[in-house]
């Protein structure tokens, strides 16, 4: 099987810093050269030893890799791919991180470099980005989609599954269609429905914002992904546009059906939606990396006397528990608990439980 020993990262942000970071802890021989725009950005890159060298333009050192990522933004990507497409050795492998596949694949189609392209997308990350927020951990039980197209070497297809399985993430083959209308349906389309929610209850809320006072708890958790980088956004929806709106068609459809039981005053079908949407997503893999970042909160009740809140941050801390943040919440309707505390990971979120249950807390998990 082809092993790869040296590896370029074009673009080294959460994604290709997490994946680098991930590679060095399992993997003491090899060597890894990466690029990015803003050179000072990476630098810690190089100061903690994740990789060896920063490249000085995303041209130089083609020669040398066995394996290159493109892990900038879906269109810089193709950028990318086209400039270096022309200097790339025959049997270096190129493969991508974006989260659309069809436009890549296509430019790779038409620059003659099929057989040693391999398209892939990682599904994880956090709602931060950049090197500094990168972390090997949130590569580990993510599904990471591989897109083969019908002229990629077979043996590139399995080193690159041995490479997904070495970093502890889980390989899914599938084709760059069947890819696109997939995260159309579960990623991209959701990102822009939380947004126009979000824009509709702005629209619809009064002089004195009494909607946006209230709106912390529930309407504020299934639209945090509003939030998201903007310019980000605009690529992909640029790059996956026709299966985007397939999908937003299928949900528009759904909400004129929802509408038209209202108008009936058929609220048994009302029922039968939230227990057929229940019942599908109950079924859902509680993975903790997916294509929408997954948010560590506990919710604790605590008395409404002053220092609870200093108390149950003093007790995290010293157990070593960091937090994100911590708060009451004022509207709770849909979470439990008066205190929100968030962690940066899953291990930090279950160590804090048993520490605020030994001191007869009562914790939620959300």
């Amino acid at each position: 099987m082809k092993r790869f020993k040296t590896y370029l990262f074009i673009g080294f942000g959460l994604i290709g810093g997490s994946i680098a970071r991930a590679l060095r802890s399992y993997e003491n021989d090899i060597k890894i050269i990466a690029w990015a725009r803003h050179r000072e950005k990476i630098e810690p890159a190089l100061n903690d030893k994740t990789i060896d060298e920063i490249a000085d333009s995303p041209l130089s050192h083609l020669d040398k890799a066995d394996i290159i990522f493109l892990c900038a933004p879906t269109l810089s990507n193709i950028e990318n791919l086209k400039a270096i497409a022309p200097l790339v050795p025959d049997d270096t492998l190129i493969t991508d991180v974006g989260s659309v596949k069809g436009d890549i694949q296509t430019a790779a189609d038409e620059l003659g470099i099929s057989s040693h392209f391999l398209g892939g997308h990682p599904m994880t990350g956090r709602e931060t980005t950049g090197y500094a927020s990168s972390d090997a951990m949130i590569m580990e039980n993510a599904y990471y989609l591989l897109t083969p197209s019908k002229e990629t070497r077979p043996e590139y297809t399995e080193a690159m599954t041995e490479l997904v399985r070495k970093i502890r993430s889980i390989p899914l083959l599938v084709s760059p269609d069947e890819h696109d209308y997939a995260t159309a349906a579960i990623s991209h389309v959701p990102h822009l429905i939380a947004a126009a929610l979000v824009n509709t209850v702005k629209n619809a809320d009064n002089e004195d914002c009494f909607m946006k006072t209230i709106a912390a708890g529930g309407f504020k958790d299934i639209t945090r992904i509003a939030s998201s980088d903007p310019s980000m956004w605009e690529s992909i929806c640029r790059s996956n546009t026709s299966n985007i709106r397939s999908v937003l068609k299928q949900y528009s459809d759904e909400l004129k059906r929802i509408d038209s039981i209202l108008e009936k005053g058929d609220f048994e079908q009302i029922r039968t939606l939230f227990k057929e949407s229940g019942s599908y997503r109950s079924g859902m893999s509680d993975r903790r990396t997916s294509a929408i970042p997954r948010l560590y909160i506990l919710y604790v009740d605590i008395p409404d006397e002053a220092g609870e809140i200093a108390m149950v941050a003093t007790l995290l801390a010293a157990s070593a528990i960091s937090i994100k943040n911590i708060g009451i919440i004022n509207n709770r309707e849909q979470a439990e608990g008066a205190l929100g505390i968030s962690f940066h990971d899953e291990a930090s979120m279950n160590a804090a439980i048993p520490v605020l249950e030994k001191h007869n807390y009562r914790v939620i998990k959300n």
